[in-house]
């Protein structure tokens, strides 16, 4: 079977979208081998169209480990981006209801020439509660919410880091640094954190340097990619946790490695992520063996 895809990026975080409604495939599978760089297209994961009845549209993200994400706040956008352009769904009074594992999200899209260039997206509202991001309890001596918490891991440099714990949809743990996120070894430490024994569904891992009280530095080790570029769940998650640490104010810029996303968030409700959306190039794939 030949499918169509179509590769897209933002901030430096990619995604290949394809049209899954009248396909049956392993999409575990394949994304493992569309994202390999080496021999498949090379990506962050795949997000897949389907059909809902909660919403215009559903989501379905894929990482290349093949295991299934909640919600990927980048991935949404390009997702967007891929069904407005292809008018396989459009914009009812200038907003899109996307289903996802992790809730009904609204993209509000900018459009130039018929095609979405960039999205702001309700990335639903933040929860530091244990048992929702959830952290086992039980292991981090009921301690609720976890923040400012002493993780131990075993690595040589660090026997334990300060983290605050989260959910965007999907978990995360936010370690906020004096010394510059360039130097910390998160591709050593970061498979410590996220397979850690009190995170019973792994987690999302990101470092920050806080810049001033608008900008912050992130850099984000995602559950079941690695490092990453860019994650607009992972920036999100590093823009509250130092908003509820009171670092930083509710317009926040978070700088990465593949470019600047803006979060905004009171400290209340609901966070919202703007970004780009660009495609990068489209093209067919032959499904072996499924």
């Amino acid at each position: 079977m030949i499918i169509n895809f179509t590769k897209l990026q933002g901030a430096g975080n990619g995604y290949i979208a394809i049209d899954g409604r009248d396909i049956t495939v392993s999409w575990g599978k394949l994304a493992k081998e569309m994202g390999d760089p080496a021999f498949g297209v090379g990506s962050d994961g795949i997000v897949v169209v389907e059909n809902s009845k909660l919403a215009s549209i559903k989501m379905r993200v894929f990482n290349t480990d093949g295991s299934e994400a909640e919600m990927s706040g980048n991935g949404i956008r390009l997702f967007s981006k891929f069904v407005i352009d292809n008018k396989i769904c459009l914009p009812v009074n200038n907003a899109l209801d996307i289903e996802t594992l992790g809730g009904i999200r609204t993209v509000w899209p900018e459009i130039s020439n018929e095609k979405m260039i960039s999205a702001k997206v309700a990335m639903g509202k933040p929860t530091f509660k244990t048992e929702k991001v959830p952290v086992d309890v039980k292991k981090v001596e009921d301690i609720s919410p976890v923040q400012n918490y002493s993780l131990k891991i075993n690595h040589d440099k660090f026997k334990e880091i300060k983290i605050t714990c989260l959910s965007i949809g999907n978990p995360h743990a936010v370690c906020i640094l004096d010394t510059p996120v360039e130097e910390f070894p998160l591709n050593d430490i970061g498979p410590l954190v996220e397979n850690h024994e009190i995170f019973p569904n792994r987690i999302n891992f990101e470092i920050v340097n806080v810049i001033n009280e608008n900008t912050i530095r992130a850099r984000i080790f995602e559950r079941g990619e690695g490092e990453t570029l860019s994650s607009g769940t992972g920036s999100t998650a590093s823009a509250c946790a130092s908003r509820k640490l009171g670092f930083v104010k509710e317009k926040v810029e978070v700088i990465l490695d593949g470019g600047v996303l803006k979060i905004s968030w009171d400290n209340d409700g609901e966070a919202y992520l703007e970004g780009p959306a660009e495609e990068v190039f489209t093209g067919k794939w032959e499904i072996k063996n499924h």
